[in-house]
């Protein structure tokens, strides 16, 4: 970059530029580099004759040596038009070049999924792929995080709405060659659960009886037909931007148990009512809401897996709780939780 150009900002705040297990990070935050792939190789965001201009860098998410989530700012120059501002994301994941993600949101985008689709319910556009940054981009969208919404006296509703928008993902149809089972929920649970008896013997042999109970839950669970499913569905992959509903982040997409999806994004409801009010039940109408709408539109056959991935989910949880200061002193109470719930189903 010649000294007559201006500075571009780059903010890096958790060293992301150091983290040699991702080391395309290091090009994809220099902003000469980032500016000789982007100039005139982004046709979708600027077509054929346009450029994109960098502006600033900015590292939004961050898990040394797995993924790291990055802002762009640029300006779009077109012959035919006036300039225009734009804000895009980059994604660079271990073990991931890009291409896969990039046509796998590209063919949800296409299922129905656009901007001004009729019923509101899409996903963030897919601009391209920087090889040698081994990363996919995408259009920043604007939006709230729906668990702060679904906390509000339009809750219920959005729930609702919610369930409507991950049944059309469900029916969407979009290809994957990757699955996740039943038998792969269970032993995610069995790797991390015992995790927590090591730092707190005195829970060891309920966490033992817990997975016992998981796995015989698992055992009489008839899975429903499977289909492409998200797979880490919770609040914050849910962005409310007025009556558009975007969904977001389908690092996790495969083909398995719609229930999972439901179950998931219950589970975490429960989990998190617990945190903020000391009742698992606080938001039992919203939960309830979203169940029986999911339902309704999935078939009765479902709603077994919808409650079994909601207790599963909680009792993943339990080990969740131990990852974060804030949380650990709700990790008793969500094995009581799960002992309550284990015992019901």
């Amino acid at each position: 970059m010649s000294k007559s150009e201006p500075k571009i900002k780059v903010s890096d705040p958790f060293g992301a530029t150091s983290d040699t297990a991702l080391p395309t990070l290091a090009l994809a935050l220099d902003p000469a580099e980032v500016q000789h792939e982007f100039k005139r190789g982004l046709p979708r965001l600027a077509g054929e004759d346009g450029q994109v201009i960098l502006k600033s860098i900015r590292v939004l998410r961050h898990k040394p040596g797995k993924r790291c989530v990055i802002v762009y700012d640029v300006r779009v120059e077109r012959p035919d038009g006036p300039r225009r501002k734009a804000m895009i994301i980059g994604k660079v994941r271990s073990r991931r070049f890009g291409n896969e993600p990039f046509r796998l949101l590209e063919a949800i985008w296409n299922a129905g999924f656009k901007k001004r689709c009729a019923d509101g319910v899409a996903v963030p556009e897919p601009i391209g792929v920087i090889p040698r940054f081994q990363m996919w981009l995408q259009r920043w969208v604007r939006g709230t995080a729906s668990g702060a919404l679904l906390a509000g006296p339009d809750g219920v509703a959005l729930a609702r709405r919610i369930a409507e928008a991950i049944h059309k993902l469900h029916r969407a149809g979009v290809p994957t060659e990757r699955t996740h089972t039943m038998a792969d929920e269970l032993r995610i649970l069995h790797e991390c659960v015992p995790r927590v008896g090591k730092l707190r013997p005195e829970l060891g042999p309920r966490l033992e009886r817990i997975l016992k109970a998981c796995d015989r839950l698992g055992a009489i669970v008839k899975a429903p037909k499977p289909c492409g499913i998200h797979r880490d569905f919770y609040p914050a992959q849910v962005l409310m931007d007025g009556p558009r509903l975007w969904l977001v982040d389908f690092d996790l997409y495969c083909r398995g148990d719609p229930g999972l999806d439901a179950g998931n994004f219950i589970g975490h409801l429960a989990e998190e009512s617990l945190r903020t009010f000391g009742d698992a039940a606080a938001w039992r109408d919203r939960e309830q809401a979203m169940e029986d709408r999911f339902v309704e539109l999935s078939g009765e056959a479902v709603r077994a897996s919808v409650r079994a991935y909601t207790t599963l989910t909680l009792v993943r949880h339990i080990y969740l709780s131990t990852q974060f200061p804030e949380r650990a002193a709700w990790t008793e109470r969500l094995v009581e939780l799960c002992e309550e719930r284990l015992q019901d189903l």
